[in-house]
């Protein structure tokens, strides 16, 4: 897939702008806070109309707006030339594909994947289960509309759930009626995240191998919070734990509790990896995102590189770009211009949400 045109309007703080992408690779260099990230964040909307940097819809919109918008011309192999409008307000978002909107999301995923290459990366590894998740549900969900629908229907099941027992005085009929909806739900997000991490492994283990030339091994590894994943198990857990749930007047038990670690020579990477390995862990684990994208799909992926290149020694930065897949359009962010061994890129000076092209360098 090919991002030809990306225009914003009123995003962040992007008052407006349009860019025309030339080749494969295009690179924005500017000062730190001048809305490089930004771009990138608009144009990873084309996967699910989600920001990898918040939950908060509001967030996006410029000061004083109550609607942004992103717009894409994007060149693809299946669909041909196909122009994609989000608008974004502050309680939901609107997608228009070739001037249809599109009523369902289910619809529209796994059509335009993106990944993005974040230096909030490392927080995979160092940070809380609870970015690991998101990050599981948002790649998964990106590409099969069965699980999206799995994680709202828990999602909400369970909100209603925890509001029950914080209002205190509920009794085992009220929490089995909700019981019985996250069951299966919570059923299908356990087996549809065992198949998934199952294969996002052996392609981290792959990309980390390549590298890396340590000949240390890769793995992730699914620590989910309930071990038995049939909705049978599941409603027995959550029956024989009520009493502890209205004491603390939360559900503690389920798939909002599960996890996946990240190991490096079958130690946790975030208790005794280096920074190289951290560093390059989460490279192969977004590698292996960009493959499981793109297998699932049949559309290559446009990568979205953050601020990565600076971040890594030389040596590194050889490998990174030796391991990508060559076919795959990159737009990347930095402080100052990309090493010349790195070939041609069609770059754009940016400066308060301003974006001037220039000769390919």
């Amino acid at each position: 897939m090919r991002l030809r045109t990306l225009t914003l309007r009123h995003f962040r703080n992007v008052a407006f702008a349009r860019i025309e992408c030339e080749g494969k690779r295009q690179f924005f260099v500017g000062a730190n806070g001048q809305g490089k990230t930004n771009l990138l964040e608009a144009a990873g909307f084309l996967t699910a109309a989600r920001s990898f940097r918040t939950t908060d819809s509001a967030t996006l919109l410029m000061h004083g707006q109550t609607t942004a918008a992103v717009a894409c011309t994007v060149e693809h192999p299946q669909l041909g030339e196909t122009q994609i409008t989000i608008k974004v307000h502050r309680h939901n978002k609107e997608i228009w594909c070739d001037q249809a909107r599109v009523v369902r999301l289910v619809d529209y995923l796994g059509k335009f994947p993106t990944v993005v290459f974040s230096s909030q990366d490392l927080q995979l590894v160092r940070g809380a289960p609870a970015a690991r998740r998101r990050w599981l549900d948002l790649t998964l969900a990106a590409m099969n509309g069965a699980y999206l629908q799995a994680l709202q229907t828990y999602t909400r099941a369970l909100a209603e759930r925890n509001a029950l027992l914080k209002r205190g005085g509920a009794v085992g009929a009220q929490l089995e009626a909700f019981e019985k909806v996250l069951a299966p739900a919570a059923a299908e997000l356990i087996a549809q995240r065992t198949a998934g991490l199952n294969q996002l492994g052996a392609s981290v283990a792959e990309a980390y191998g390549r590298l890396c030339d340590s000949g240390e091994k890769a793995s992730l590894i699914y620590e989910p919070d309930v071990a038995e994943a049939s909705a049978e198990a599941l409603l027995a857990r959550w029956e024989s734990g009520r009493a502890r749930d209205l004491q603390l007047r939360s559900t503690n038990v389920g798939p909002h509790r599960d996890d996946f670690a990240l190991k490096v020579a079958d130690q946790i990477a975030k208790d005794f990896g280096s920074e190289g390995q951290q560093r390059s862990l989460v490279l192969a684990l977004r590698l292996a995102q960009a493959a499981w994208f793109h297998a699932k799909s049949g559309v290559r992926p446009v990568l979205l590189a953050d601020d990565v290149l600076g971040e890594l020694d030389p040596g590194r930065r050889r490998k990174f770009w030796a391991t990508i897949d060559a076919d795959s359009q990159v737009l990347a962010t930095g402080t100052s211009l990309p090493d010349a061994e790195l070939g041609t890129w069609q770059i754009f000076r940016v400066k308060h949400g301003d974006f001037q092209s220039e000769v390919q360098v």
